[in-house]
């Protein structure tokens, strides 16, 4: 028995210490925006090591690294570093890649089975439907990859096509499904389906994982999608009526904005129908935002039918009332934009550069903003641009790494045969894939076979093993070197000997670009490096704290880190970021732009704007306003732009869902600016600023 004693009351409320303290049976915590689910969670885990369970029995499942890696944290304060590094607390897919690598050869994989990034899964799927068009196979991997979240697999996916494109892409499917069962490789949405097929299909594992894990928390519940609900239920499904259900989902109806990706509220609607003796437990008191910013939420979202009713409501006072601004044009809104940000500086030199969010529905909305931002020097940056770990020399580099753990990886192979150069051209490799297609090898056993000769000449054959040998040469180190002070020089090594740098530098025609990319490598050295020395991983898996582990054992789960992982250290710049990529974070002044009909809602003219596409879209309104602490402003556009053409701006229907007073709500530009100058003013003579 663990020796954690139990939250202290004092910092929950009476409804979040109702769901910490409820053990009996499934629980539903409907988490209101900002109504502090993160704490119920951990506090949860507490109580239930207090009441018995070992820390390995307890898993936490969340959705994105960063709340994986802030749940083991808060987690380590509650309870202690011992008790906390054996708790199970990863995201959906690393607890995946947990459950295939321990039990995936029952369903046929091979214990270092690859797993491929979407670059690689888009490789593979044109060269299954023949098809030379980005555009068409990324369509088909969108499509493949919703199917595969319903839980359909291709001879699903042929019965549910509606149509000849459908039919076709549902072709495509079974030949993908065949070449990433002989490159021994998964894709992401395999990291789900595959441990739900585990459980369901083989008796001895599903009793393993349902004794392994005794109770199940999961975080951010309405953005499951089909499949993923399904795993839950099943690891949750224990024969014995007094153990079945042990779980606790935290989530908001409010908040499901996921639907284009798979996610369904369905799931919220299911629990009650499935588990009759579910407890439902909302927390309604919001911690975040002022009175006026809540009752704006309230509003709008009271416009959408409810699962589970609930109103937030907040003890931090009335606070500013929520306002609207009119504006001509999009470099209008960026100007009113920086302008309000200007003075609200001006007015309170407390205020810094982040502590202000503008939030937009699409992508294409950033660019007035980031020139207007740059015309004034004021720092910012566009949350969800280019990924570190999307760079070239980045995935180049991984490609190897992969290599080393599966060698029937054939998007690797490719990858890392040809980067840099060899003298190993496209006709040699062309040959080698329709040999090892042939014989349905993989192409590093193919590249060892005694009848190559026949394809290919001698010379093709040296240089192909070659590159063989130095890559088994290559496994060997990286299986036997140990720990972060090892790693790092065996890393350089290998770049060294692949000649990675000059490879950079002959790819550039700048000097200097070249430099940056090279710095790029050696700091995704010092990133396995440093895993390699034992640290907590930040994949949201299971890596024990203190443990040190080989260059290859950080590379076997390489794919899962890179994919998920979520980099960047706290500056003081503005946030520039869509709507949904703000979920779950907040700022004290947030500036919502373009709340337009066409806009938010969404609606472009081949679509049309169903019951439920505007609820989402109202959903999403609703998660904009309640990331706002202190102030939100909301603007709309009198004439926007539609593709090359500008049309007239009609404000959304969410501005008068809000319901609030517009003509005290409108932001005057020259009162502002009026505003602005008297604050400037006093604070260059050093007299407190006007009121």
């Amino acid at each position: 028995m663990s020796s954690a004693s139990p939250p202290p009351p004092s910092t929950l409320n009476a409804a979040q210490m109702e769901a910490v303290h409820y053990l009996s049976g499934p629980c539903l915590v409907l988490a209101g925006a900002g109504s502090g689910k993160t704490r119920v969670i951990t506090q949860k885990i507490a109580r239930l090591l207090q009441a018995g369970l070992q820390a390995k029995q307890i898993a936490a499942i969340t959705f994105t690294n960063k709340a994986s890696l802030e749940m083991r944290e808060r987690a380590k304060s509650l309870v202690g570093a011992r008790a906390a590094k054996d708790l199970g607390i990863s995201t959906f897919h690393s607890l995946g890649v947990r459950m295939l690598r321990e039990d995936g050869t029952r369903l046929g994989l091979k214990e270092k089975f690859s797993i491929l990034d979407s670059d690689d899964v888009l490789g593979v799927i044109r060269d299954a439907g023949s098809c030379t068009d980005n555009a068409i196979a990324r369509k088909w991997q969108w499509t493949i990859s919703l199917w595969k979240n319903q839980g359909l697999d291709s001879d699903g996916a042929m019965a549910a096509a509606k149509d000849s494109d459908e039919q076709l892409a549902a072709r495509v499917m079974k030949l993908y499904e065949e070449r990433l069962v002989a490159y021994q490789a998964v894709d992401f949405d395999d990291l789900i389906s595959m441990p739900l097929k585990l459980i369901q299909k083989i008796p001895e594992a599903r009793e393993k994982w349902q004794n392994q894990f005794r109770h199940v928390l999961v975080d951010e519940y309405q953005d499951t999608n089909a499949v993923q609900y399904e795993l839950l239920k099943a690891l949750v499904d224990h024969p014995d009526e007094r153990r079945r259900g042990m779980f606790t989902a935290v989530g908001d109806d409010d908040q499901s904005i996921y639907g284009w990706r798979g996610a369904t509220i369905e799931n919220l609607k299911r629990l009650p129908e499935e588990f009759p003796n579910l407890k439902v437990i909302p927390l309604e008191q919001n911690y975040r935002s002022t009175s006026a910013i809540l009752r704006a939420a309230n509003e709008v979202i009271g416009g959408n039918p409810k699962i589970f009713p609930k109103k937030l409501w907040s003890d931090l006072g009335e606070g500013e009332p929520v306002r609207i601004a009119e504006c001509d044009s999009e470099d209008h809104e960026a100007e009113r934009t920086v302008a309000r940000i200007q003075a609200l500086m001006a007015q309170d030199p407390r205020i810094k550069l982040s502590d202000f969010a503008v939030l937009y529905r699409t992508n294409f909305q950033a660019r007035p903003f980031e020139q207007k931002l740059r015309a004034a020097q004021i720092a910012y940056k566009v949350s969800g641009g280019q990924s570190f770990f999307d760079r070239a020399e980045i995935k180049d580099l991984c490609g190897w790494l992969r290599l080393l753990v599966n060698q029937d990886d054939d998007p690797a192979f490719l990858r890392a045969i040809t980067t840099p150069k060899r003298g190993i051209g496209h006709t040699t490799l062309g040959k080698l894939g329709e040999f090892s297609g042939k014989w349905k090898l993989s192409m590093f056993e193919a590249l060892f076979a005694e009848s190559l000769g026949v394809a290919l000449p001698g010379k093709a054959i040296d240089s192909l093993h070659e590159f063989g040998r130095y890559l088994n040469d290559l496994e060997y180190k990286a299986r036997t070197t140990i720990g972060a002070e090892a790693a790092k020089p065996m890393l350089l090594e290998w770049l060294k000997e692949i000649g990675y740098e000059q490879h950079l530098y002959d790819s550039e025609d700048s000097e200097k670009v070249a430099a940056a990319r090279w710095t790029n490598v050696l700091d995704f050295i010092d990133w396995v490096a440093k895993r390699c020395g034992g640290e907590i991983s930040q994949d949201g898996g299971m890596t024990v704290e203190g443990e040190k582990k080989s260059v290859l054992d950080v590379a076997q789960t390489i794919s899962v880190i890179l994919s998920l992982a979520e980099r960047g250290e706290e500056q003081d710049v503005v946030t520039l970021t869509t709507l949904h990529a703000s979920k779950g974070l907040e700022w004290p002044h947030v500036i919502l732009v373009g709340i337009n009909e066409g806009i938010l809602p969404f609606k472009s003219d081949a679509e049309d704007m169903t019951p439920e596409r505007l609820q989402e879209e109202r959903r999403l309104m609703y998660v904009g306003i309640t990331r706002a602490q202190k102030t939100l402003l909301c603007t709309t556009l009198r004439r926007r732009k539609k593709g090359r053409e500008t049309v007239a701006g009609i404000p959304s229907r969410f501005i008068k869902e809000m319901k609030l007073d517009l003509a005290g709500s409108k932001e005057d530009p020259k009162e502002k600016l009026k505003r602005m100058r008297e604050a400037l003013a006093a604070k260059v003579a050093g007299a407190p600023p006007p009121a």
